[in-house]
This record gives structure tokens, C-alpha cells and sequence, in this order.
């Protein structure tokens, strides 16, 4: 009991002082690192060895050696300091009003890349602060902002009213229909008459949530398949098992190569249909410092799009 008291009596000063004698090579660097004197430094570094049991620098050369032990708990040393500057740089960033932790919600639609490179630029800018993604499509997305699990969204507007969010447009994705090369469908040079669509399978992205319970979204056959999935449809698109819409960004490359094929549907040009992306977050919850610069540089993606 006595040696628990002991450890526990450990300062973090002691703590740094042992780190800087090592990190300058000697005692006396170490105190004109810390502006001490060097017989605070030994000092310090002694009472620590006393107080934890373990010989930690060998003084029989000109310089301070790290003992094998030494060498061990250094590493603990430096985990424990960073540790604590890790928790005072969050609290003070807390107490400044940044958020303690970023819950993202990005639809499924938006460009991987675009996200990806805003997640490394959050994590230069806001290094201690965690960040929550997750990808979801139609009302799926739209859920955990509803719910409070993420407090903010990235998403596609929906033909649904949510009264209870905020919205700020950030720009559009364009979706274009496609199927496979070797489709029936992708031998029409001009708009497809609606009886030919309905002879084959739509794929649709289907609604993971309540949401959009009772409501279709771009769908034009009467025969369709529902799939939760992007990336089986997408995949499911390139083997020639039905047509569908897609973001054009996601199908670009294989429209430039030949695999896929741009439909022209009555209310889809070959162009592609223009969806309005934007964030979203509760009216009574707006963003705080990380969550406005989150928005404002998909903004900067928006502008260059």
C-alpha cells in the first residue's frame, strides 16, 4: 500500500523533466531547456526514480545513459504527458464552443473523393476532434439528423418536407440513366418510348427507413427491383441485369470505355437530371465551429464542380 502511494504521488512534472533530460542529451541541457537549475533537474529525476523503484539513467559516464528500464518507461512517460496535453488542448477547444465529437451523415450520391479529401483536411484543422461518418441514401439519411445521432447531413433533396431541419444548398449531382452496353435498351439512339422501358427490370435504390414509406422516387417501369445498395446496383448495372439511374461521377469512367451506356428517358436527359445537394441540420441545433467549416469546404467542391 505504501508503494501505491508512492507511484501515485508521480507529478507530471517529474514526468516532463525525465522526457527532456533525455530528449537533450544531459542534465544541464535539460535545465537550460526548462530555464532550472540543474540541480532541480537532478533532483526531480532522482525523486522520480526513488518514488517508482527503477533506476533510470546510468550516471557513472560523462553523460546520463537511459538504463534498459529506463528506456521501457520512457515510452510510457511520453504517452502519459501526451495524454494529458491531448485533454487540456480538448477542453480548452471545448470551452471556446467547438464541438466535442462531428457526427456526419453523407448521402450515398455524393462523391466519395470529395469526401474523403474533406476528412483530411478536418483532421489537419481539428486534430482532437473524433468525427462520426456515416453513408446513407434517401430517407435513410435523412433519419439520424431527425434523431440527433449525426448533427449534420450531406444529402440529396427529397420530395419530402422536414419542418424540424435547416437546409443550405451546396450544389448538384448529376444522375444519369444507364445500362449496360450489350442491354436491349442501349440500342435506342433517340428518347425510348415508355412501352420499351417497361419491358425490362428498373433497378431502385430502395429506402432504408420509413421515410419515403409509400413514395417512389424516379421510377419509371413498372417492373423494378429494389436494392438497398448502390454498389450492387451499380455492379448489377455493368452485368446486364436491368437499367436504372445513377450518379454520373460514379459511372463516368465506364461510359467513357464502353461498358455502360446513357438512356435518354422521357424526363431524364442524356445529360443527366440535375439533384440539389445540400446540409442539413436541426433548426434548433446549428453548427458549431467544425461543423461550419465541414460545410463550408464541401462549399469550395461546389464552386469547383
Amino acid at each position: 500500500m505504501e508503494e501505491e502511494n508512492m507511484l501515485d504521488g508521480v507529478s507530471l512534472d517529474q514526468l516532463r523533466t525525465f522526457i527532456t533530460a533525455v530528449d537533450e542529451g544531459s542534465f544541464s541541457a535539460a535545465a537550460r531547456k526548462l530555464n532550472r537549475a540543474q540541480s532541480a533537474v537532478s533532483g526531480w529525476v532522482s525523486s522520480l526514480e526513488e518514488q517508482i523503484g527503477v533506476v533510470l539513467f546510468d550516471r557513472t559516464g560523462r553523460f546520463p545513459k537511459l538504463t534498459p528500464e529506463g528506456t521501457v518507461l520512457l515510452a510510457d512517460a511520453r504517452n502519459i504527458v501526451a495524454g494529458v496535453d491531448t485533454l487540456k488542448a480538448r477542453a480548452k477547444m471545448m470551452s471556446g464552443g467547438l464541438e466535442a465529437e462531428l457526427s456526419v451523415v453523407i448521402d450515398v450520391f455524393f462523391p466519395t473523393t470529395v469526401v474523403s479529401a474533406a476528412v483530411k483536411a478536418f483532421s489537419e484543422h481539428f486534430p482532437f476532434t473524433p468525427l462520426r461518418l456515416f453513408v446513407e441514401g434517401l430517407g435513410a439519411g435523412y433519419q439520424p439528423v431527425l434523431d440527433g445521432r449525426c448533427s449534420l447531413g450531406i444529402l440529396a433533396s427529397l420530395p419530402v418536407s422536414f419542418p424540424s431541419l435547416v437546409s443550405e444548398r451546396l450544389g448538384e449531382i448529376p444522375l444519369v440513366v444507364v445500362a449496360s452496353a450489350k442491354h436491349p435498351l442501349a440500342q435506342f439512339e433517340k428518347e425510348i418510348p415508355k412501352r420499351e422501358l417497361s419491358k425490362y427490370v428498373q433497378l431502385v435504390l430502395t429506402d432504408r427507413s420509413d421515410l419515403m414509406g409509400g413514395k417512389d422516387y424516379g421510377v419509371m417501369s413498372p417492373s423494378t427491383w429494389r436494392l438497398a445498395d448502390l454498389s450492387t446496383k451499380y455492379a448489377f448495372l455493368k452485368d446486364c441485369v436491368g437499367w436504372g439511374s445513377m450518379p454520373l461521377h460514379m459511372v463516368e469512367h465506364d461510359i467513357d470505355v464502353g461498358v455502360l451506356v446513357v438512356l435518354e428517358v422521357d424526363g431524364m436527359p442524356r445529360s443527366g437530371y440535375p439533384l440539389a445537394m445540400s446540409a442539413v441540420h436541426q433548426a434548433a441545433s446549428p453548427p458549431g465551429p467544425a461543423g461550419s467549416w465541414f460545410i463550408n469546404h464541401i462549399k469550395g467542391w461546389s464552386a469547383e464542380a
